[in-house]
């Protein structure tokens, strides 16, 4: 169960409480460089991204944000370390919120004079603290970053914003290394009840960037910890988005966009099948309607997988049939096969978003399709030789060494 958290308001989007949980990323560009923010803005926001971070190194980038936040499509974030007068003039350009790095801002009195400005703007604040800038004092305590100097070092300047009676709070407690970052989370999280912005910060390329997010991020997230998500990858940040997504979907925690369930192939496989998936996966990548799709080569888990899916694909020998709600409808050549699933997949997603309510036609959906998978159940025949079913004979063969 996810733990109950205070809830922020991030210019139209709402972080902690029973709010969704969000997903974020950064520009990655200078940031004076304003069409060029906005082109990437644009882009996250067409990739579903909720909330945006932009970079304020210096006072141009500062005076660049006001261009920034009345153009984009999305709540801006401004990033901010070193300089307290950066954040001000964030505050005067009109950003939703402010990121703060507690281990180089400075003095109190520089951290309450934002914050004062902060809270007569109504602009929420998050404590970012990270492993690589921890205090000198809390490293000289702990002798390196910690979990505990770490959550010390957030508990520390969410007492000063405290002070000023401040609670439009959301704290992070980043690092590179992930048992560090998960230990770090599990102990803010039993000490405050300020939404947390997970994320594994400097997590590297895309592909071990994805697996140190995806442990990190969805371990804290499957114990109930966490409101709002941001995946840092060396790569575009639309990436960054389309991994936080699928940590999320696959969590059962937020759903957009194609779910794909691909079997990994193996020597029963009598179709290109990585090769199809793949297609399948970029072709599909527009498609905003949470539907699951299937795409199959044998029948071990094929038939299975093939009811459970919307729309599934099951292939063998350079055949594929095509199978709607549990319900084979085409057989297709090897060629035809990703066309025939794209354009069955396309025309339910229309079909869906006509209804109004894509999600909740599907939920029917799907329970209609389970009533009647039980039905067919209870009546199958019983196996005929070769251990197949009066089912698996509806679908495509799968060579001699599937069957």
């Amino acid at each position: 169960m996810r733990k109950k958290t205070r809830r922020v308001r991030v210019g139209r989007v709402e972080i902690g409480g029973d709010a969704p949980i969000s997903v974020q990323s950064m520009t990655k560009c200078d940031t004076r460089d304003v069409p060029e923010v906005l082109r990437q803005i644009r882009a996250l926001a067409e990739a579903g991204c909720d909330i945006v971070r932009v970079a304020v190194p210096n006072e141009e980038a500062a005076a660049a944000l006001r261009d920034i936040c009345r153009e984009s499509a999305l709540p801006v974030v401004a990033d901010i370390h070193f300089d307290y007068r950066l954040a001000l003039k964030a505050l005067e350009a009109g950003v939703d919120k402010l990121r703060l790095n507690p281990g180089n801002i400075g003095a109190r009195w520089k951290i309450e004079t934002v914050v004062r400005e902060a809270k007569a703007r109504g602009v929420p604040i998050r404590i970012g603290v990270n492993a690589g800038s921890l205090e000198k004092d809390i490293l000289e305590k702990y002798g390196y970053p910690t979990p505990e100097g770490m959550v010390e070092s957030a508990l520390r300047h969410a007492a000063i914003l405290e002070d000023l009676d401040f609670r439009d709070i959301v704290i992070s407690v980043k690092a590179s290394n992930v048992p560090t970052m998960i230990r770090a989370y599990r102990l803010l999280s039993e000490k405050v009840d300020y939404p947390l912005h997970l994320g594994v910060t400097e997590a590297g390329t895309t592909f071990s960037g994805t697996v140190k997010s995806a442990v990190g991020i969805g371990s804290l997230l499957a114990d109930g910890i966490g409101d709002t998500i941001r995946v840092s990858l060396a790569t575009d940040p639309v990436e960054e988005v389309r991994v936080g997504w699928e940590i999320l979907r696959s969590l059962g925690l937020r759903t957009r966009g194609v779910n794909i369930v691909a079997c990994p192939s193996c020597g029963r496989v009598q179709i290109d099948l990585v090769k199809v998936a793949e297609e399948v996966e970029k072709r599909l990548g527009h498609i905003d309607v949470p539907l699951n799709v299937a795409v199959m080569g044998c029948v071990v888990n094929g038939p299975g997988e093939a009811r459970e899916a919307d729309v599934a694909l099951f292939g063998g020998k350079g055949v594929g049939m095509l199978v709607v709600d549990g319900e084979p409808v085409r057989r297709t050549t090897e060629e035809e096969m990703v066309d025939a699933l794209v354009q069955k997949v396309e025309e339910m997603a229309a079909e869906l978003r006509a209804a109004g309510d894509p999600e909740k036609v599907l939920r029917q959906r799907r329970a209609r399709r389970h009533e009647r998978a039980d039905g067919d159940a209870a009546a199958a025949a019983p196996p005929v030789a070769g251990g197949s079913t009066a089912a698996d004979s509806r679908l495509p063969p799968a060579g001699p060494r599937g069957s």
